[in-house]
């Protein structure tokens, strides 16, 4: 038993940080909701794009993202944090120069994002676009808010941890593993790199991040602010401690698995994708139960609905929650994500999750507050009403939109006549038909931003009728800690059983396939009953654990490796080329291709069978101009095993295909037709043409014109030092090969610009558009001739 001490202390809190947090927050949300409703309106008028590179959808699109996530919600995050925290453990922050470091830090981190994304400075990788740079500013600034935390969890004078701290805990280990893993990368310059993972590899690894970054990102941290502010808020206690457990622990279990569910019917293997399905449906479970807690805590509070606005915007914010894990399993069902894969429908479940979930979670907490920080009252409540109503109205509007529109889609794409073929061959086609409701999208975006902007001027007369304040409490110094150390706790039947995943997931590894889903079931299952069993439920061996943070974080961390080594060790480490006969498309009406094609078929030696041969040195600078305008958004790199799919696009694309890719370019959206084996398909005057002006040959268009590019200068100079690193993660480049690159992309160049010559157009052997066709006449193509093989030819 531990003896009670009667050694008291004033402590006074850091809440500048708060306050600091919550204006860039506003800030900040405010300029991705406004990046937001421009290119929702550019998808409507095109001409928005004013042809300026700097405003065309493809760089900004990621910028919007990126403030949504990152300085928004980031932002929002670490008031939240900051503030609950220092009132959980009774103390303040260990250190006000690592909190203020973090603040600066993150600030930072926005600003270089705005700047750079514009500019076309990406790794385009959807949530990971940041240049190396800023990724290390990332990480370190993540590791200064993560050792400030825990700092402030050895000095506590509370003994044990409240669930809000659970949710932090797994939040500050997972981010950083999330992070580094998918942002290794070999850089050629100070503004550009590589990623050391290529094709299927580089999927796997971004979508485990992509989706977990929602899980731990979005998800998890803001289950703790709605842990702390839900029974602040209604004046009740946590509905349930047994489910809050529970939920926690198959949460931070469960999320590592399901990532592949971005990438059904692709070319990532089928075990995989199986995996990810299973685990996403299992998901439901664990995130209903928290939604449920959620709202339950508001019995006998539901009265306060009518008169409190902070209330109205936490209940519809958890319902949203509730509606997007329920959304996100449904999607991960392979028959529904076949329909709904690429489509609209995508994008209004991302912004059920952002806008509901997290922008109403972070509007109730602001507003429940500032008037707090500032030892005031809200400025109008009417128009914190207001707000609400037109928000809802606005997401109703977006998310609906989206459900139609991505329907619609998929129902278009997948039609065929009666013979078995295509009944809508012209993707512009689906395009016009959902014109309307890309008018309802913008008018709900902008809805939104209306309510959004009203809680800033709200907020910002509140502050300025009020005067900053800090909390203050009287605590008890903790006395020396007696209970049960580390290795008892190990020791607790709950994390004996659990470790009996590790041996579930060793079995699913060597199963057969038909048995895999089953034992991966049994492995959830196992994790659950042993909580349960072992006391977790009661105030037993978890009670215990909430005492020792150090435990607790291990523990943490262990849950969240299993399913990250499980899915990604046996996929990365397998060999990057894989036996294949060459395929070669030799429809294309280009001479340039017809060259490609003969030089293939004549010089298939058994070597150059079984080998995918590296994009040439004009093709690897195209390919980097196709990355930096983040066409990604909007054109995908993969056909998928469906007959409506290779009736318009050509053959199914195959893993081995995609070796020498850095980084991948599958996408995740179909706002024009897939172009994986575009290459060929048209002649190079059809690409020029098509990049200056869409419109000129696909009427009804709504891609932005690159008519910059045309005058542009490739930066080919550059191509040595990009090969280099490109030989050092595995490219099969020769000495010859990177020391000629600059005069062989000048003569493969030279082929593209005299067949245009040849119809009357005029354009340079050194302008960007010339590289980029040359990357649009590879693709699809299959084994092509070294760049020095062209040349000769």
């Amino acid at each position: 038993m531990e003896a009670q001490s009667v050694e008291t202390r004033k402590i006074v809190y850091d809440d500048a940080i708060v306050r600091a947090f919550i204006a860039a927050s506003v800030i900040f949300g405010v300029v991705a909701l406004l990046v937001g409703v421009l290119i929702a309106s550019q998808l409507v008028f095109w001409e928005l794009n004013f042809g300026l590179s700097w405003l065309s959808f493809g760089r900004l699109r990621p910028l919007h993202t990126n403030a949504a996530i990152f300085a928004f919600v980031g932002n929002m995050m670490f008031a939240g944090i900051y503030y609950s925290t220092q009132r959980l453990v009774k103390a303040r922050m260990a250190s006000n120069f690592l909190s203020w470091f973090n603040f600066w830090g993150w600030q930072l981190v926005i600003v270089g994002a705005a700047i750079t994304l514009p500019l076309g400075l990406t790794q385009s990788k959807e949530y990971a676009e940041l240049i190396w740079p800023l990724d290390i500013l990332v990480v370190v600034t993540w590791v200064v808010f993560a050792v400030n935390f825990f700092w402030t969890l050895a000095v506590r004078n509370e003994r044990n941890l409240y669930v809000s701290l659970w949710f932090y805990i797994a939040t500050i280990v997972t981010i950083p593993i999330l992070y580094i893993v998918n942002n290794l990368q070999l850089p050629t310059s100070l503004l550009h790199s590589y990623p050391i993972y290529a094709g299927v590899q580089d999927a796997l690894v971004q979508w485990w991040y992509g989706h977990n970054a929602v899980g731990f990102f979005l998800t998890t941290p803001i289950l703790g602010i709605m842990y702390y502010f839900i029974p602040k808020a209604a004046g009740r206690p946590v509905y349930s401690y047994r489910l809050s457990v529970v939920h926690f622990w198959s949460l931070v279990f469960l999320y590592i698995w399901a990532g592949p569910h971005h990438l059904l019917y692709t070319a990532l293997p089928d075990w995989a994708q199986t995996t990810g399905m299973v685990f996403s449906i299992i998901l439901l479970a664990p995130s209903w139960g928290g939604m449920l807690n959620g709202l339950l805590t508001l019995r006998g509070a539901w009265d306060k609905l009518r008169t409190d606005p902070v209330l109205k915007f936490m209940v519809v914010s958890v319902t949203f929650y509730g509606m997007s894990t329920f959304e996100g399993p449904l999607l991960s069902i392979k028959s529904v994500n076949s329909l709904a894969h690429y489509t609209d429908w995508i994008i209004g479940h991302v912004h059920g999750g952002t806008l509901g979930w997290n922008g109403f979670m972070a509007a109730a907490m602001f507003y429940w507050l500032v008037p707090r920080l500032y030892k005031t009252k809200l400025w109008s409540v009417r128009w914190a009403e207001a707000h609400f109503w037109i928000g809802t109205m606005g997401m109703l509007f977006y998310v609906v939109a989206m459900w139609i529109s991505g329907i619609n889609q998929g129902l278009y794409w997948r039609a065929l006549d009666t013979e078995g073929f295509l009944k809508y061959p012209d993707f512009v086609e689906t395009l016009l038909s959902q014109r309307f409701l890309y008018h309802m999208r913008l008018l709900g975006g902008t809805a939104y931003l209306t309510g959004f902007l009203m809680m800033g001027v709200n907020l910002l007369l509140t502050a300025q009728a009020g005067q900053k304040v800090n909390g203050q409490a009287t605590v008890k110094r903790l006395p020396r800690y007696t209970g049960p150390g580390f290795w008892e706790l190990v020791r607790g039947a709950p994390a004996v059983l659990s470790a009996l995943v590790v041996v579930a997931a060793i079995l699913f590894g060597l199963a057969d396939p038909t048995q895999s889903p089953i034992l991966l079931g049994i492995g959830t299952v196992i994790v659950i009953a042993a909580i349960l069993y072992g006391g977790a439920a009661k105030k037993g061996w978890h009670h215990l654990l909430e005492a020792r943070p150090l435990a607790f974080t291990i523990l943490t961390l262990f849950a969240i490796l299993i399913g990250g080594l499980a899915e990604l060790i046996p996929t990365v480490v397998i060999r990057k080329e894989v036996p294949i006969e060459p395929v070669v498309q030799t429809a294309g009406t280009d001479s340039l291709g017809a060259q490609a094609a003969e030089a293939v078929t004549a010089e298939a030696t058994p070597e150059s069978k079984w080998r995918q041969k590296p994009y040439s040195p004009l093709e690897l600078e195209g390919r980097d101009i196709y990355v930096r305008e983040g066409c990604y958004s909007c054109h995908s790199q993969m056909i998928r095993p469906f007959r409506h799919e290779t009736l318009r696009y050509g053959d199914y694309s195959r893993a081995e295909e995609y070796i020498y890719d850095r980084p991948f370019q599958w996408g995740s959206k179909r706002t024009g037709p897939d172009l994986h084996r575009v290459g060929g398909k048209y002649p190079n005057l059809w690409h020029y043409l098509h990049m200056r002006d869409p419109r000129n040959t696909s009427e009804g268009s709504i891609m932005p014109s690159y008519k910059f590019m045309t005058d542009a200068v490739a930066k080919i100079d550059n191509l040595p030092a990009k090969m280099e690193a490109l030989r050092r993660l595995g490219v099969p480049y020769d000495e010859s090969d990177i020391r000629n690159s600059v005069q062989t992309a000048r003569s493969q160049a030279a082929l593209i610009v005299t067949d245009l010559a040849s119809q009357d157009i005029t354009l340079s052997a050194d302008s960007e558009l010339t590289a980029l066709i040359a990357y649009l006449q590879r693709l699809g193509r299959g084994p092509q001739p070294t760049a020095l093989e062209k040349v000769e030819r």
